[in-house]
């Protein structure tokens, strides 16, 4: 059954912490809320927490990190937006444009010229009606015990300030994913 939200759309908020708590209150149990274990991979907790409640319960979730970067001989760092969820029976209401549209507000205001995000493949149309571009090129990410791995997920980016551009050449995210 699918509950369904009033017609305005709720206010974000700020969160002051993201626990496994507040995973589980909008994902309910599981072992993989987001999908992404399969990869093996070691991902980075996240900052700055964004989400939607109502009633007392939170609904919707992002997550943001700076993290340093190099693509081909450019050092530089991106917020990195991670965490994102939705209930699963408010899934298809704008939640997620949301919360993301949120948290990409406030992630211009941080410094880094990018936002980066990693996702499944079949969320890459979502994030492209958001302005996020897909990349083509493999995105190294570091992994516990100073190894390294390539993302097999879909990695995408966009502008925090006008005029910004992906620069070309290879790309080491020098943390572990978010």
């Amino acid at each position: 059954m699918t509950a369904h939200l009033p017609s305005a759309s709720p206010a974000v908020i700020r969160l002051t912490h993201f626990t496994e708590t507040e995973l589980t209150e909008i994902a309910g149990e599981g072992e993989d809320a987001f999908g992404v274990a399969w990869t093996g991979l070691t991902w980075r907790a996240k900052q700055e927490h964004f989400g939607i409640e109502r009633d007392g319960r939170l609904l919707a979730h992002t997550g943001l990190v700076t993290v340093p970067l190099c693509i081909g001989p450019v050092e530089t760092r991106a917020v990195g937006f991670g965490g994102v969820i939705v209930a699963p029976g408010l899934r298809g209401q704008g939640l997620a444009r949301s919360v993301v549209t949120a948290a990409l507000e406030h992630a211009r205001t941080l410094g880094p010229q990018y936002g980066l995000l990693f996702c499944r493949p079949h969320l890459v149309p979502f994030y492209g009606r958001l302005g996020w571009q897909r990349l083509t090129e493999d995105v190294e990410v570091e992994q516990p015990g100073d190894t390294s791995a390539v993302m097999p997920l879909e990695t995408m980016w966009t502008p925090l300030r006008e005029g910004a551009h992906w620069p070309a050449g290879p790309v080491r995210l020098r943390s572990l994913p978010m």
